[in-house]
């Protein structure tokens, strides 16, 4: 039996400007922004080429605080365009670091290791990581 994790609620103080920051800036999908009145809506956001999905809303979402979720992470295959990416698009970003090291020869130094990371307009807390065998 296959066991897919499919969304994960990002609690935000305000949609309009989280749907703006995970659009405009980071690329992802809106795949439906819906509201059942003035007291419920709901946003599902995809990243690129990602089989699980971010929401975000008020009303039908689980009442987390604000920037209260930490560890969100994101993998590409090339963490040194991915950070110039997130730079163009006005994101601020760390610089590239690497974590740890390889228990093995890869291709690219960067591989499993290399990371940077991010804070959405409320705190919540991002990494993207590098793993080019999944690019």
């Amino acid at each position: 039996m296959n066991w897919t994790l499919e969304v994960v609620v990002v609690p935000v103080s305000d949609v309009d400007r989280a749907k703006a920051f995970y659009a405009d800036r980071l690329g992802f999908a809106v795949d439906h922004d819906t509201a059942f009145g003035d007291d419920v809506r709901i946003v599902q956001l995809t990243p690129p080429g990602s089989g699980c999905s971010i929401v975000i809303g008020k009303g039908a979402v689980p009442q987390m605080p604000p920037g209260s979720l930490r560890g969100l992470q994101l993998v590409v295959p090339d963490i040194r365009k991915a950070h110039a990416l997130l730079v163009e698009r006005g994101v601020e970003v760390t610089g590239v670091q690497t974590i740890g090291e390889n228990p093995h020869p890869v291709p690219d130094p960067l591989d499993n290791v290399g990371f940077v990371f991010f804070d959405d307009p409320d705190g919540n807390g991002w990494a993207v990581q590098q793993i080019s065998s999944r690019g």
